[in-house]
């Protein structure tokens, strides 16, 4: 979910990734020949999506590597090998890459017989982050109801929750616009999954659990449907996104619109927001692809592992929700920087 505060990830992206983390982690600089798939990718693409969130980086290692990119005039492969260095950093954890989307779900600015479920903006007396109202109290309590808190209204109580886990998304109006929403801020309850609990309740196995399936039970299944809801009690709160163009991706944790294909979600930790980043994906549809770590997620935790953004809509989504993946990772980091986090050479 990409559920995070810009401000806290763009202070974690230009601090870089935290001391103790990587000080017990495995990091090896590796030569650009290691990376599979190197040659053959699009890196003017790689090159424009790092430029986006460039300028961000106001660090004396990363600014000069920017200034650098934005005036080079080369092949954009060569940038990337004369001022960088590929580095694996490894946890002892396995690696694992899966995707997200920006949902696309029908509604209104006002509220019809069809369109009747609020989207809320955050309450100024809640802080995000800490322990407020539950999802029951509010989409069955109708606890922040009458407040002027609506953004828009949906149909769908399961596409809304579907876009809450998503962190951000679109509502297609009925006359054909779209209202662009992003991340406002979430009630501090922890997040948990639909579909785990489908499973433990016997109804479906694991392998057979996706978003569709948990829409269609909810659907056939009204009353307990409600429940199911209301047992993820986490709930995020919404805001408008009127500067974002219709072509362009929803707003990721470094303030600023993201690339489908491009953009990844990475642990900050281990990983600096803005950092190149190279990917081999194995799985159904394997791929190699040099990423920029542009946006973060409450569960993408360890050195090997991301969330990669698909893309806008319905399609993307079914797409998205099919990888889950083994693979490889490798930041690419200015070489001053890659040099002094790497163990010394015997």
């Amino acid at each position: 979910m990409r559920a995070v505060a810009c401000l806290v990830a763009a202070v974690i992206a230009f601090a870089g990734p935290a001391r103790a983390e990587l000080d017990e982690a495995e990091i090896a600089i590796l030569p650009f020949e290691d990376l599979n798939g190197w040659q053959q990718d699009d890196h003017h693409a790689a090159l424009e999506a790092f430029l986006h969130t460039c300028e961000l980086l106001d660090d004396p290692q990363w600014r000069p590597v920017c200034a650098l990119g934005f005036g080079f005039q080369g092949p954009p492969k060569n940038f990337f090998e004369l001022f960088f260095r590929p580095v694996l950093i490894e946890d002892g954890q396995q690696p694992l890459f899966t995707a997200y989307y920006e949902p696309e779900i029908p509604g209104s600015l006002s509220r019809s017989y069809r369109f009747n479920v609020p989207v809320y903006r955050m309450p100024r007396e809640v802080a995000s982050g800490a322990r407020n109202y539950t999802r029951q109290q509010i989409e069955e309590d109708g606890i922040l109801a009458g407040r002027g808190l609506e953004i828009a209204w949906v149909e769908d109580p399961v596409d809304l929750q579907f876009l809450q886990i998503q962190g951000s998304g679109r509502i297609r109006l009925p006359d054909g616009s779209s209202l662009r929403l992003g991340f406002g801020g979430h009630n501090g309850h922890t997040f948990k999954s639909l579909g785990d609990e489908l499973v433990r309740r016997g109804v479906y196995d694991k392998h057979q659990v996706s978003a569709a399936v948990i829409k269609n039970w909810v659907r056939r299944n009204p009353t307990e449907g409600r429940g199911l809801l209301s047992h993820n009690p986490s709930y995020v709160f919404f805001v408008k996104r009127e500067h974002l163009q219709p072509e362009s991706g929803p707003v990721g944790a470094m303030n600023r619109a993201i690339t489908a294909h491009r953009t990844l979600a990475v642990d900050p930790a281990f990983t600096p927001l803005g950092a190149p980043v190279w990917i081999e994906k194995e799985g159904a549809q394997p791929f190699s692809r040099l990423m920029v770590a542009q946006d973060t997620g409450s569960r993408i935790k360890g050195a090997q592992r991301a969330d990669i953004f698909w893309g806008t809509g319905d399609l993307a989504g079914k797409e998205a929700g099919r990888i889950k993946d083994a693979g490889r990772m490798v930041v690419l980091l200015p070489i001053q920087r890659a040099y002094a986090i790497a163990p010394e050479e015997d």
